[in-house]
């Protein structure tokens, strides 16, 4: 397991990404941040702490589960962890920030697409990312990313989240995976 990119680096993204975020919307008022359950959640949370120290308001956040959205969720979780999603606003006319913490092959993102419209009908949804892997199989791509990554097709990338702050790391898919901390 390498670290590829440290929690400090990870920190200036994010408040890179949320500069932007504002830049293009003007404000955060009508913004939803919605991480992807489970990695995307503390993403999301310290996306919305940069968007409130920019800003001086905070961000309604909220998280998504898509265990059940997953077009392989009938063959391959015999036995899925799932979790509560929790959107505390309707989304009819907002703008969702979708967070997620790794963009691959773009499956997770359109299930979460799935997921998000069981909830309203936002006007625009877009995409942050810590990383972008490459490797699409659906035309997803994120409108905010903190760092694109080429690695080796044998190779995984997690997002570790600890008290330490967010990290990357890049390992072997043999090696066991990193969990996301468990969500409060």
């Amino acid at each position: 397991m390498r670290t590829v990119v440290d929690p400090e680096a990870v920190d200036l993204g994010l408040r890179r990404v949320a500069g932007e975020i504002l830049e293009r919307h003007r404000t955060s008022s009508q913004l939803v941040l919605v991480g992807v359950r489970r990695g995307g959640i503390p993403v999301a949370r310290r996306l919305a702490n940069w968007l409130e120290r920019l800003e001086g308001r905070p961000v309604v956040q909220g998280s998504v589960d898509i265990t059940f959205y997953r077009d392989d969720a009938a063959t391959a979780l015999p036995n899925p962890r799932t979790g509560p999603s929790d959107i505390p606003v309707s989304l009819d006319g907002r703008t969702v920030i979708l967070v997620d913490d790794v963009v691959y092959t773009g499956r997770t993102t359109r299930a979460a697409l799935d997921a998000l419209l069981d909830y309203g009908r936002p006007r625009r949804i877009e995409l942050a990312a810590v990383v972008d892997r490459g490797g699409r199989e659906f035309p997803i791509q994120p409108d905010y990313v903190v760092r694109p990554l080429q690695v080796e097709p044998d190779e995984r990338v997690d997002v570790v989240s600890d008290p330490t702050g967010i990290r990357v790391v890049v390992q072997s898919f043999s090696s066991p995976s990193i969990p996301p901390p468990a969500a409060p």
